[in-house]
């Protein structure tokens, strides 16, 4: 009599269902990895404006007699207020102030302005809104997606967890400065320096910005030609 094995071969399932090949991958994988742009759209807009803290500087000065007359003897700074309710005149101090130590160290005389007929550097700040203030925002988002194939199907969640707090409003602040002979009248030399900042950055004060746009419109002075300023 034929006797029967003790122990039979139990049948394996051809693939997991639905889930995919090994454990390599699996159909978890596929879902979200169909949508990447919904994952890096978020981190991609944190990314830092490269306008920040960049200085673009344009200068020119007039030829011949008159600019032998740049760099030397008494002057006055002026100032004026730009367009709409930006600086009052506590503000333009400061500008003012930048202004005048740029102008010594260009070879002015700014201890007596009135002791001779000298020249006049008269000075408008303005500024403009480059890119708003961002919204406030929800600081949890999330991403789902379904993949179906013959195989199975398969669900996928994807949360984000942002803390990082709306970007203030990027403002352009620019500096004008314009030198004229006080007898003629005559425009000897003019320039000016932009930079954008964030509105309210601690890093960027008033005082600082002065500061960085009356060093760089100075710079070489009475060079005329555009100057690439480094950020830092």
């Amino acid at each position: 009599m034929a006797l029967s094995p003790a122990f039979a071969p139990i049948p394996a399932f051809a693939r997991p269902l639905g889930w995919g090949s090994g454990w390599g991958r699996s159909a978890w994988d596929d879902p979200l990895d169909r949508y990447p742009d919904r994952l890096s759209a978020r981190a991609a807009s944190r990314s830092r404006d490269s306008r920040e803290g960049r200085v673009e500087v344009s200068r020119f000065a007039a030829q011949g007699d008159a600019a032998a007359a740049l760099g030397h003897g008494p002057v006055t700074v002026e100032s004026e207020s730009g367009d709409g309710p930006w600086f009052d005149s506590g503000k333009r101090a400061t500008y003012e102030a930048a202004i005048e130590n740029a102008l010594v160290g260009a070879g002015y005389d700014t201890l007596h302005p009135g002791a001779t007929p000298g020249q006049v550097a008269r000075l408008r700040i303005t500024r403009q809104v480059l890119a708003p203030a961002e919204e406030k925002r929800s600081p949890v988002s999330g991403t789902a997606a379904m993949g179906v194939s013959n195989r199975g199907s398969a669900y996928g969640l994807g949360i984000n967890i942002d803390l990082t707090k709306p970007r203030a409003a990027l403002i352009s602040t620019r500096l004008d400065t314009r030198i004229v002979d006080e007898a003629s009248g005559k425009v000897l030399w003019e320039g000016y320096a932009t930079i954008a900042t964030r509105e309210g950055d601690g890093d960027w004060s008033d005082d600082r910005i002065a500061s960085k746009l009356a060093t760089a419109l100075f710079d070489n002075f009475p060079k005329a030609d555009p100057v690439a300023v480094p950020e830092n």
